[in-house]
């Protein structure tokens, strides 16, 4: 396996001196400056690559081209969006570059309620469904809420909000609405609710036919320069706001897949995405995708209740990281032995803790140094082990 770090580009606190030191070789970024619905030129791409090289390392995965509301809505400015988004793939397929993540969540990408949630491995990130249905029935007000909420949690959701401090009700806008690392957006509450609208009436099988429609139109454009797509799953994997979420389980990637039958239609298989649904059996979804992973992102969930789970260390939690990662290997020695281009899958530690002896405070929630680094760390020594025992 190749391995990555999340980096948001110069004005990240975590530069790429600090990568190299913490033992990635490649590095995940996008070009953030630039919004959705615009194509990144040439010059903009080669002088982050050249910045990336200069530090010894290598551009290995985009992440993310945003996918913009008007193509997941399929508005009138669909076509446009379209267009720019292969015309970006067209030119990172130029610099070399041969793997892109992105996402296909409506409207609100990765949502947590907490990112300072203290355990004692240190600060976590936390999802919490009552303090969630807390902001979208009664802080937000938003019109049907509460009927998307089992009755149960709607109560939970009343004394919480009841018991909330306004320092507390604004925090958790803050967190929902403006926006989490690597998302292209940031609403206030009024654009929001104006947004919401666009997706009036949107169900699952009309989301699911914008994304075979973008598809369709995108991953023929991949194939053609050199790159691998791979959808990231829905982060949590289940619906928010009454939108409906596509990428959240098994019999999902597999309808994801089969929308358009290509290589270079694939997935991102985010363990702690897919790990915060109990009914995911993570180590079949492996077995049964290997072939179309083409982008990995390692790190664990532990699940309180349904609905509520926090990030754990990246070898604690739900999931089995060595199962995991030993049918990955086995995958690579498949590729290998038919001579695929794409036999090192990237795969990156995600989401780590934030330690007290953690010299950058000021890091991006979920996306510390010293965190990350001993998830690398840990994740490195799994892969050498059963590396070895198999020679």
């Amino acid at each position: 396996m190749e391995r990555t770090w999340r980096w948001f580009g110069p004005n990240d606190p975590i530069t790429l001196a600090h990568i190299r030191e913490a033992g990635a070789t490649g590095i995940v970024t996008a070009l953030h400056q630039i919004p959705g619905g615009t194509a990144w030129d040439d010059a903009a791409i080669a002088e982050r690559k050249a910045a990336i090289e200069a530090e010894g390392l290598r551009w290995s995965v985009v992440e993310s081209i945003p996918v913009s509301n008007a193509i997941k809505a399929r508005t009138d400015q669909w076509r446009h969006d379209v267009d720019a988004w292969t015309e970006t793939l067209r030119a990172l397929g130029r610099a070399g570059i041969d793997t892109v993540c992105y996402n296909f969540m409506p409207i609100v990408d990765w949502t947590r309620t907490d990112l300072a949630w203290p355990l004692r491995s240190g600060l976590a990130l936390r999802f919490d469904i009552v303090d969630f249905a807390a902001y979208d029935v009664f802080v937000l007000e938003r019109d049907g809420a509460d009927a998307d909420y089992q009755p149960g949690v709607l109560a939970d959701a009343d004394e919480r909000f009841r018991a909330m401090t306004p320092e507390r009700k604004e925090e958790l806008e803050r967190i929902i609405l403006a926006g989490l690392p690597g998302s292209d957006f940031a609403y206030d509450r009024a654009k929001f609710s104006d947004l919401l609208k666009v997706y009036d009436r949107m169900g699952r099988d009309e989301l699911l036919q914008s994304l075979t429609e973008f598809l369709n139109e995108v991953v023929p454009v991949a194939e053609e320069s050199g790159i691998r797509l791979a959808i990231h799953p829905d982060d949590p994997p289940i619906p928010l706001f009454g939108l409906p979420r596509i990428v959240s389980t098994e019999p999902d990637a597999a309808a994801v897949l089969d929308a358009y039958d290509g290589r270079s239609n694939g997935l991102t298989f985010c363990v702690g995405s897919y790990g915060s649904r109990a009914d995911n059996d993570l180590p079949d979804m492996v077995r049964a995708f290997a072939p179309r992973i083409n982008f990995l992102h390692f790190r664990n969930v532990t699940i309180e209740a349904p609905g509520v789970f926090h990030e754990c260390e990246h070898l604690e939690g739900g999931a089995d990281m060595v199962a995991l990662i030993a049918i990955v290997l086995d995958e690579e020695a498949r590729r290998r032995d038919r001579g695929r281009p794409d036999s090192r899958i990237p795969m990156r530690p995600d989401h780590g803790h934030l330690l007290a002896a953690d010299p950058v405070r000021n890091a991006n929630p979920g996306y510390s140094y010293v965190g990350r680094l001993k998830g690398l760390a840990e994740l490195n020594g799994i892969i050498h082990a059963l590396t070895a025992i198999h020679q």
